[in-house]
Parts: C-alpha cells; sequence; structure tokens
C-alpha cells in the first residue's frame, strides 16, 4: 500500500485516536528516510569516506574537542575531533566540515557516524552585516548561544548524520541510534 492510500484510510478514520497516532508515525518515518536519501547527506558522505579510518582525521589535522556527548532526553552526538582552522574560518563548505563526529565502540575502536558544521556567531556576523544565519545546501544552521555546555561563545551549527540513520532526521542534534556507552575513562 502507497502513502497515499495509507494517509487516505487514516483521514476515514480520522476521529480514531489510534489512527491519527499511526498516521504521524508514518509521518515522521518517511521524514526521517527522505532526510537520509537528501543530495547534502550524499554529497557529505562523497566528501567524508576517508574519514571512516579515524587515523586520517588525525593526520589531516583533526583533534579531540569533546568526550561522547550524550542527549539530554535520549540519543547522543559522539567524540567530536574538529580541525582549528575551520571553526574560526567563517567558511561553510559541504567538502570541508568543522568536525567529524566518531561513536565509541565496545572493542575500543571508533565508528564514524556524521559530522558538523560550525561558524562562530560573531565571525559570521562581521563578515555578513545584516544578513541572515548561515545555511548549507538550503538548511539553516542552528544558533547555540552563550554561555553553552562547551565553553564557546556562540555560535552557529547543523549536524548532518551521513554515517548513522537517525530516526530524528538527518539534520537533528541527537541521534538515538548512537551511544555514549562505550566512552573510555580517562
Amino acid at each position: 500500500m502507497n502513502t497515499s492510500n495509507l494517509l487516505i484510510k487514516a483521514w476515514h478514520w480520522s476521529k480514531m485516536p489510534m489512527a491519527a497516532a499511526v498516521c504521524m508515525v508514518l509521518a515522521q518515518g518517511a521524514m526521517a528516510d527522505t532526510d537520509a536519501n537528501s543530495a547534502l547527506v550524499a554529497a557529505v558522505r562523497t566528501a567524508t569516506q576517508r574519514f571512516v579510518d579515524i587515523n586520517v582525521a588525525f593526520g589531516e589535522g583533526f583533534v579531540t574537542a569533546t568526550p561522547c556527548v550524550s542527549g539530554p532526553d535520549a540519543g547522543a552526538m559522539g567524540v567530536h575531533l574538529v580541525l582549528p582552522s575551520r571553526i574560526g574560518s567563517g567558511i561553510i563548505d559541504v567538502s570541508a566540515p568543522q568536525a567529524l563526529i566518531y561513536e565509541p565502540q565496545p572493542d575500543g575502536s571508533m565508528r564514524f557516524v556524521g559530522v558538523e558544521y560550525i561558524v562562530l556567531a560573531s565571525t559570521w556576523a562581521s563578515a555578513h552585516p545584516g544578513g541572515g544565519p548561515p545555511a548549507l545546501a538550503g538548511n539553516l544552521l542552528n544558533l547555540v548561544g552563550a554561555p553553552n555546555r562547551y565553553g564557546l561563545p556562540a555560535f552557529f551549527e547543523l549536524h548532518v548524520w551521513a554515517w548513522q540513520r537517525n530516526p530524528k532526521g538527518s539534520f537533528a542534534d541527537w541521534n538515538t541510534h548512537v551511544t555514549c556507552d562505550y566512552q573510555p575513562l580517562s
């Protein structure tokens, strides 16, 4: 049964609370699948394929910026590796993410799960006076004010879960399929 037929059936059942819930779940699932197949996700995968091996990231100058970051409700982001020269550049380029995100694995390895584009709000405002927030392939970056849990000045960010499906969508901050359960103790 295709989505149109499901929606028509849901409309006929609209007075039934369960039908409304089923319709919402189907719509959310379709949205997450659409995100996962987006041109931006595909471009990020192409541009970052080499970072599946974390040693390549370290070899190119990326450094560990955070321990595994867990979500406020459910899910996590993972361990962020950043390229410091990109953080202050003010440039948002699909082929040059500021952060690479890895999930700690039970065997001590790190699995590449996504990227994050980051630009300091003050840098963006200086380069784009009177302009709006930065965007990447039509996706607006989110403003994270200061003070924040990362100790950074206000910044804009966008996660792209190009290497791990996210039920919340490919551009959500927290991924319920990522965990910090295997974060090594320091």
